[in-house]
Order: structure tokens, then sequence, then C-alpha cells
């Protein structure tokens, strides 16, 4: 049990690091992410809302204050990870290395959330 709950931190610590700094660099560096997602071919309208969606999910996930809040924030995570690979990987630039990070770090955290805390469903 002591080993799901330190595998449970370390991965939660990164994915949620990866998605809130991700999401005050759209904020603090607004141009290299417009430019980025130029690149990628995502409306730049999009940028803030992420931004602010990145922040509250890695909030709901630590925080742990609203079961429905994490799984949500857990699935969003997961689906902009997705994206960014495809999305890298249809571009080629080669910066796909944190997207497939992301995948692993979330479904890792998602995991041993349900072996250290229990099961979503025993929780409700």
């Amino acid at each position: 049990m002591k080993n799901h709950k330190i595998i449970y931190w370390i991965a939660t610590g990164i994915v949620c690091f990866l998605f809130f700094a991700g999401g005050m660099m759209y904020f603090f560096n607004y141009e290299h992410a417009h430019n980025f997602f130029v690149s990628l071919g995502f409306p730049t309208w999009l940028i803030y809302p992420l931004a602010i969606l990145k922040i509250l999910g890695a909030i709901a996930i630590l925080s742990r204050k609203s079961l429905f809040l994490k799984e949500l924030a857990y699935a969003g995570f997961l689906y902009d990870a997705i994206l960014a690979l495809v999305a890298h990987l249809i571009v080629n630039d080669g910066e796909y290395t944190p997207a497939i990070l992301a995948i692993l770090f979330t479904l890792i955290s998602w995991r041993y959330d349900r072996l250290y805390f229990g099961t979503y469903e025993q929780k409700i």
C-alpha cells in the first residue's frame, strides 16, 4: 500500500505540474502559445479557456474536494494530451514527448488513485 501511495503522489505531482505550468505559460507567454497554436492548426481563441481549465483541473485533482470534478479533470487532461500528441505527429515537429509523458502520468495517476484511495463507485 505504501508503494501505491508513493507512485500515486509522484505521478499526480508530475501530471499536475505539467498541466498547471502549461496553463500558466499560456497566460505569461501568450505570444509563444499563439505561435504554437497557429503552427498546430488550432484556433487561438482556445488559449485562455484552455489555460483556465488546465489550472482548475490541477486544483481539482490535488484538492480532492469533488470526485466528479476530479474525474472530469482526469478526462480533460487525457483528452488534451491525446489531441496534442496527434497534432504534433500530424505536423511532424518532433515535439510530441511532453504529450506522451502527460498521457502516461495521467493514466498512472488515475489508476493509482483507485488503488490508493479506493474505487470511484465506493466513494459515492
